[in-house]
């Protein structure tokens, strides 16, 4: 049973009850008490996406039950995450503006987790700490909107009505109820999961170089070890299904992969891109497995699919990663789009080595019985037709562009 369905059968609008989703940060841990305040029996739920440790993990089971939360759950979101995001990010194989591998994309899971929660206890009411200035609030709204009649209650865009200096309100707001507030000073914006860490704020938002503090779990040029890394990826359908011939879940995988290819500087980049809400946005990204994991991905389905396979898919790509960019995880569209997506890797399947010094990552190696090579021809060494064949070829597929300048030519250019 999926969260809409859930919510037909078993929500109350007269419920007083709330799921908030919560991190056990600054903005969080305000909603709990000022949602109480207005009335409400708040609910606590963190889905963990593999941005936190275990003792993170335990601090922020502690922070919901000092804040004095009705109930409390935390959830294993990467199986979700690798399921309903990885898996068609990887099959479409494309960046949003060719760059940004979409690594706030657990938000849609998080979601998921809170909706889930809410057919629980059967209220239809949900709650966010987004501000009213970034792309989360459209993914997160979006994303609850659209699988059912829900109320959303955004307290952080509550209080911007009123207060400038948000931030500081929220912590003379807690302080005043007894509430401590995590002196956990950072010179930067950081969101990290499963899927990578993202940097903001300081120097990169002042459009300068991003300083040496600007980084999450990527190793320094004078880190990379010695030696070079080689692994073994092998997929079924599209899917990664071993890593280095020990078959593990998607999402073991990709965190073995961000392990092994951080220590080699993979996955870094800066990006400059066109938000949802129409600023434009700068980070620092490090996503080392899935940079791994999309190398080996595209390598393996060039050598599988057609030339028209190949030439009109990123097509589909660009769209699909718009949409999901944007906050249109649930739109009818993304799920035509993955259908394609879907029919597109059923001979996507083989393994694929991949290796690196250091910064980039390469397949140096592709095994599949599908690959499409001829059995008596091999590019630029040799063929298995004649001279007059090609000769033919290349006469009638220039055609076009040989009339033309004939026909131009004989009549002087005029």
């Amino acid at each position: 049973m999926t969260p809409t369905d859930a919510f037909h059968m078993t929500t109350s609008t007269d419920s007083r009850d709330i799921v908030l989703a919560f991190s056990g940060g600054l903005d969080t841990s305000f909603c709990v008490p000022w949602l109480k305040e207005q009335g409400w029996n708040v609910h606590t739920v963190f889905a963990d996406t593999g941005g936190v440790d275990a003792a993170e993990r335990e601090f922020i089971e502690q922070r919901a039950a000092e804040l004095g939360v009705t109930s409390h759950l935390t959830v294993d979101g990467g199986p979700a995450l690798w399921r309903d995001f990885v898996r068609p990010f990887v099959w479409a194989g494309e960046g949003y503006q060719g760059q940004y591998p979409l690594l706030v994309s657990d938000r849609y899971l998080i979601v998921d987790a809170a909706l889930a929660r809410a057919a629980e206890l059967g209220t239809n009411a949900i709650a966010h700490g987004c501000t009213g200035m970034g792309n989360d609030q459209v993914r997160f709204d979006l994303a609850v909107l659209s699988q059912g009649r829900y109320r959303i209650v955004a307290p952080i865009r509550e209080i911007q009505k009123e207060h400038t200096q948000t931030r500081a309100f929220e912590q003379a707001y807690l302080e005043e109820r007894g509430f401590g507030v995590r002196a956990k000073q950072r010179a930067y914006t950081i969101n990290e999961n499963l899927l990578g860490v993202t940097l903001s704020g300081g120097e990169i938002d002042a459009w300068e170089a991003p300083g040496e503090g600007a980084r999450g779990w990527c190793a320094r040029r004078e880190q990379w070890p010695a030696e070079a890394l080689e692994v073994t990826l092998r997929f079924e359908n599209g899917e990664a299904v071993a890593l280095d011939g020990n078959a593990l879940p998607g999402e073991k995988i990709l965190a073995k992969l961000n392990t092994m290819f951080a220590q080699y500087g993979v996955g870094r980049g800066l990006y400059t891109g066109d938000t949802t809400i129409g600023l434009k946005g700068r980070i620092v990204f490090e996503a080392p497995g899935l940079t791994a994991l999309l190398a080996a991905h595209r390598a393996l389905e060039e050598a599988v699919l057609s030339k028209q396979q190949n030439r009109f898919k990123p097509q589909v790509a660009r769209k699909w990663v718009e949409l999901v960019y944007e906050g249109f995880f649930h739109d009818p569209l993304k799920t035509d789009l993955e259908a394609f997506l879907e029919a597109s890797q059923a001979k996507v399947g083989g393994e694929v080595v991949l290796r690196t010094r250091g910064g980039r990552v390469d397949a140096v190696a592709v095994r599949s019985p599908h690959i499409l090579a001829s059995q008596g021809a091999t590019y630029a060494q040799s063929a298995d037709w004649g001279v007059e064949e090609a000769e033919g070829f290349i006469k009638l597929f220039g055609m076009s562009s040989t009339l033309w300048a004939q026909v131009n030519s004989d009549q002087g250019g005029n």
